[in-house]
């Protein structure tokens, strides 16, 4: 019974986080210095590493990239542009990484940067200057898009098991 038990929980966990791309995520988090458990919490979120996924909003990859957004980024990082890329796990990963550590950087708190990777740096800047939503403009005390509160307990959930992953 013991047995049975120890089996179910591994398949519990390796069925709601799985461990995939596990280099490319240590090495671009340690390139772009931002944690490898946020990257991979973001990736699992976003599309449970399927480097085939497409959103109905048209974001790509296993980091949910925006075409526009994976542009942009790539031009930062000196990069050749390619949508058909988006779907390969390392170009898709390595953008990502880099946009979360762009986001933790222009934010200063992990929480907002994870916010504005969801709902966009635009959204969570008017929401860090407007008082009802944030007391110190550096934290937000709340998200008024649902899906955005949503999507930050998800991605922060994945954290707590991905940091004893990723040390």
């Amino acid at each position: 019974m013991a047995l049975l038990s120890v089996y179910c929980v591994g398949a519990y966990y390796a069925y709601f986080y799985p461990v995939k791309y596990s280099q490319q995520i240590e090495e671009f988090s340690k390139k772009y210095s931002v944690s490898s458990a946020i990257v991979a919490s973001v990736a699992n979120v976003e599309s449970n590493f399927n480097e085939q996924a497409v959103s109905n909003k048209g974001a790509v990859g296993i980091m949910q990239l925006m075409p526009s957004t994976a542009k942009w980024l790539a031009l930062k990082l000196n990069v050749e542009y390619s949508e058909e890329k988006l779907h390969e796990p390392i170009y898709n990963i390595e953008l990502g990484a880099y946009y979360l550590s762009f986001l933790v950087n222009h934010f200063q708190d992990e929480r907002v940067a994870i916010c504005a990777y969801n709902a966009g740096q635009g959204n969570v800047t008017s929401w860090l200057e407007n008082k009802e939503y944030s007391s110190d403009g550096k934290t937000l005390d709340y998200i008024p898009f649902k899906e955005t509160r949503s999507y930050l307990a998800k991605v922060l959930n994945n954290y707590n098991y991905y940091k004893n992953k990723y040390k």
